[in-house]
């Protein structure tokens, strides 16, 4: 908990400035936007690897090939990243870039996604 309380403070606190110079300057507010976001996400990295170590061990004891988590995991990053570059974009008042980003990365996260499809495809040819 205490990390997100350290996220929340961090991420009000550059809100705060960036509201406080986006006036006279838009596009230092953009960076510092940019910025403390980047920042962030590297922040929260021990705990993305935590994850990931779990779900590998998860998969080992029950005996799941790499092949059904790692189509899972690559859709969750590319939600992640999609996500945040729209809201930057429109942050930039760039909605239709913003609109634009994620129609593509829901077209990445489809194809990321396919081999688990093709998987399911083939328990249920093989059921039938």
């Amino acid at each position: 908990m205490s990390g997100a309380v350290r996220i929340g403070a961090a991420a009000a606190a550059a809100a705060i400035c960036t509201v406080a110079i986006r006036k006279q300057a838009p596009e230092i507010a953009l960076g510092l936007g940019l910025s403390a976001g980047a920042l962030l996400v590297l922040w929260c990295s021990g705990a993305l690897s935590a994850v990931l170590n779990f779900l590998d061990r998860l998969a080992e004891t029950g005996g799941l090939s790499p092949a059904v988590l790692e189509p899972v995991v690559k859709t969750a990053g590319i939600a992640v990243v999609t996500h945040m570059a729209a809201a930057f974009c429109r942050d930039a008042q760039e909605s239709a870039l913003a609109s634009a980003v994620e129609l593509a990365g829901t077209a990445l996260a489809l194809a990321a996604a396919l081999p688990l499809m093709s998987a399911v495809l083939e328990l249920l040819t093989g059921l039938l």
